[in-house]
């Protein structure tokens, strides 16, 4: 066996969401208000689920840590993103990027499971009414949401732990526009197939264990809207979980496109295209998604936005 040239690099470059570079600077304006509005979006959805006591319900608790997990997936990689689109050298530090890919698992794994969980709790509101806030008590909320966090931190840590203590060749370059532990694991000099193994077994378990609890919930919703006899309870129950299911079909929608296709149309491109889907331009969706026809939301807004306007008159 030759012997291999092994290197700590100092830095990473990254390839970027494009080559081309005519296509860098309009790409630059894009990301730049796409960023702006998810950046807008979320934080907005975070503070006025907080400032409104009427919106103290669990509902609105876990969209504000959907918020909290969108704004997080963005920040962690576009800010970067931006700046290599408008200079010469598209460079990452080492520790860096261990940093963006340890946080950008962290965040895409929770978002994953409080899907779930807001899945769950759109079940016992429509199932359960009459014992839906017993159910769903502060105690259970919170156990829903840091049970994840804590769970995407320890596998964020052992994976990202795992890539970065192995030699990584001469190359130190990545073929993705951020830290994507696929792209990294391609560097690697060492026998990756451990950590390969580790990632492939925990993915496939985050996506299906997570869509098993939102189908379940939804066809025993489905169940309990059929047996209905009003059509306005109907109504009522699919207004409550049409915002959910939308952002439920989009995320995961693009995560199996992402696993499930052919590998003749498997590419870097492709998977380029589809990270800015769900890392920029589902986290600007999902608050408009719940505040465009939302009630609740947009009377909140209004009463925190008079409010404001009339403590500075």
């Amino acid at each position: 066996m030759g012997q291999q040239n092994l290197t700590t690099p100092i830095e990473f470059i990254l390839l970027g969401v494009t080559r081309r570079p005519d296509l860098q600077l309009p790409l630059f304006g894009v990301f730049l208000f796409i960023y702006t509005a998810t950046v807008v979006g979320n934080l907005g959805m975070i503070i006025l689920t907080k400032l409104d006591s009427r919106l103290h319900t669990p509902m609105y608790f876990f969209i504000r840590h959907l918020a909290f997990t969108d704004l997080g997936n963005s920040t962690v990689i576009y800010p970067k993103v931006l700046v290599n689109l408008i200079s010469d050298q598209n460079t990452i530090s080492y520790y860096a990027c261990a940093v963006q890919m340890a946080f950008f698992i962290t965040f895409i794994i929770s978002e994953l499971f409080i899907l779930s969980s807001m899945a769950y709790d759109r079940y016992v509101a429509i199932c359960n009414p009459l014992l839906y806030n017993v159910i769903m008590s502060p105690r259970l909320c919170h156990g829903l949401v840091s049970i994840p966090y804590l769970y995407s931190a320890f596998q964020s840590l052992m994976i990202t732990v795992k890539i970065f203590i192995l030699n990584f060749c001469a190359s130190n370059v990545i073929s993705h526009f951020y830290c994507d532990n696929v792209a990294l694991l391609l560097l690697l000099c060492s026998n990756a197939r451990d950590i390969e193994f580790i990632i492939i077994v925990f993915s496939a378990f985050n996506l299906i264990s997570s869509l098993v609890v939102v189908l379940i919930s939804y066809t025993l919703i489905l169940l309990a809207v059929c047996r209905m006899h009003s059509a306005e309870g109907r109504k009522k129950a699919f207004s409550t979980c049409g915002s959910h299911l939308t952002v439920v079909v989009v995320f995961y929608g693009t995560l199996l496109f992402m696993y499930l296709q052919p590998k003749s149309m498997h590419s870097f491109d492709t998977d380029k295209l589809t990270a800015v889907f769900y890392t920029l331009v589902i986290p600007m969706l999902n608050p408009l998604i719940y505040s465009v026809r939302n009630k609740e939301v947009k009377n909140a807004f209004h009463r925190i936005f008079n409010g404001q306007f009339k403590l500075c008159i």
